[in-house]
């Protein structure tokens, strides 16, 4: 989970709130005091912690809970707006306009993962039917652009590089004719060890000569508050538009790169949560927050759904659980899908309630490794016995076990699995499914 030490003590401090006799000003100081050694754990802006849970003691002095929030209820909900307003309270997108190339140039210092944020974009942009194309301007790294063109190929889009050059306007001029066959450049400049003269002139200067329609910034999680410094003297450089906050997955300090990029005055666009080209997720501080308490993200769960499933295999499915109709090919379209959404534990903490279980990462793993298995099994029945799962008797099991190499009591796991999912469905028949959605997202604020 993303900043998982923060979120952990934040649901602690709230179930104290719901656990509590009374709600009453000694219990809020308390709730602020152990919010704020959390934040200032997950290394947030001292003053933006203050100035956070005072707002919270003033808010609960001078408004009023209603009938349909009593006080616990109240309270969580200031909680809530207080820390989503800290971390830049609406989502702001990208707007791709329809001039051909929208252009997205990356800035950053050495190591902040330009580069392979790149190919994150081009696969983001690429999935929702943008024709891509990058370009690569980092003529000081070595390998960089080959690094680059490796990337672009695995993503399948259009990348543009000169390996001898060392001009970077020079290789932007070179391919300019044939920037305009697509929606979307996506545009790598140079990083440096530190924010030096020479880096913020080149920037300048590329910035001047492409005058690109998005100018992001890419700043490492690890990095914490001094996200500040570099976020405001690279906005004097080139006025950037927004912030991408990489390597979310691996440090407990992310929260000093989010809030000081808060007060930087640009607003963060997205965040890298893992080393895959899906990794990648728009930020959106209402459900960031919503998730951090153990709330869910289903707004984030339904996108990687979008992604990982077709829209003509998605209404297939909706039509098979109204009429109450699954075999195992659903099933393992299911499971291909689940597969391309991410590891179990990150689809969780996305489910409303999910990451309040507290199940054991090892327990994850070891169900991903079961998930595997039974792929593997299903490839081993033929196509009659996936459409029609009845037929599957003691030597139709053991033949797929043996084609597969997977233990036929896994196998029998596996069919157990379906008739499950099966009776679930069947309970679904004739339902709609939005109407179900909708029930979930009425448990979630804001939403």
């Amino acid at each position: 989970m993303v900043l998982d030490n923060l979120s952990n003590s934040l649901k602690s401090t709230l179930k104290k709130v719901t656990s509590a006799l009374f709600v009453d000003e000694k219990l809020v100081n308390e709730l602020t005091q152990e919010i704020q050694r959390s934040l200032l754990q997950a290394d947030v802006n001292v003053q933006l912690v203050f100035d956070l849970t005072n707002n919270i003691k003033t808010r609960f002095k001078e408004e009023k809970p209603t009938k349909e929030a009593p006080k616990r209820e109240f309270l969580v909900k200031i909680v809530y707006e207080e820390l989503t307003n800290l971390l830049g309270k609406d989502k702001e997108e990208i707007k791709i306009t329809p001039k051909k190339p929208f252009k997205i140039m990356l800035v950053g210092l050495f190591g902040s993962g330009k580069t392979t944020t790149i190919g994150k974009l081009a696969n983001y942009y690429k999935k929702r039917n943008q024709k891509v194309a990058t370009l690569g301007l980092d003529v000081h790294r070595p390998a960089a652009r080959d690094q680059l063109k490796q990337i672009s190929d695995q993503v399948g889009v259009q990348c543009f590089i000169d390996e001898q050059e060392k001009n970077p306007l020079k290789i932007y001029k070179k391919f300019q004719d044939q920037y305009k066959n697509y929606d979307i450049l996506l545009i790598d400049t140079a990083g440096r060890d530190a924010l030096l003269q020479e880096l913020i002139d080149e920037i300048e200067s590329l910035n001047k000569e492409i005058q690109p329609d998005e100018r992001l910034l890419v700043i490492p999680a690890e990095l914490g508050q001094t996200t500040e410094k570099q976020a405001t003297q690279f906005h004097k450089s080139c006025n950037i538009t927004g912030i991408i906050v990489t390597k979310m997955d691996g440090t407990a300090k992310a929260g000093g790169a989010l809030s000081a990029a808060a007060i930087s005055g640009a607003k963060i666009k997205f965040l890298t949560v893992g080393e895959k080209p899906s990794d990648l997720e728009t930020f959106n501080p209402p459900n960031f927050v919503s998730r951090l308490l153990g709330m869910g993200d289903l707004e984030a769960l339904l996108e990687k759904a979008s992604e990982a499933i077709s829209e003509e295999k998605s209404k297939d499915l909706e039509k098979k659980l109204l009429e109450g109709d699954f075999n195992l090919i659903d099933l393992y379209e299911q499971m291909q899908a689940m597969s391309k959404m991410g590891s179990l534990s990150k689809i969780m903490e996305l489910v409303p309630g999910m990451s309040q279980l507290k199940l054991p990462k090892d327990l994850l793993n070891v169900q991903e490794d079961k998930l595997k298995r039974w792929r593997f099994a299903l490839d081993s029945f033929t196509k009659k016995e996936l459409e029609n799962p009845d037929i599957i008797d003691s030597s139709r099991l053991s033949r797929a076990s043996k084609g597969s190499g997977v233990p036929a009591s896994e196998v029998r796991d596996l069919l157990k699995q379906y008739k499950m999912a099966k009776k679930m469905m069947s309970t679904m028949k004739g339902k709609d499914p939005q109407k179900l959605m909708s029930k979930f997202k009425g448990k979630i604020p804001g939403m």
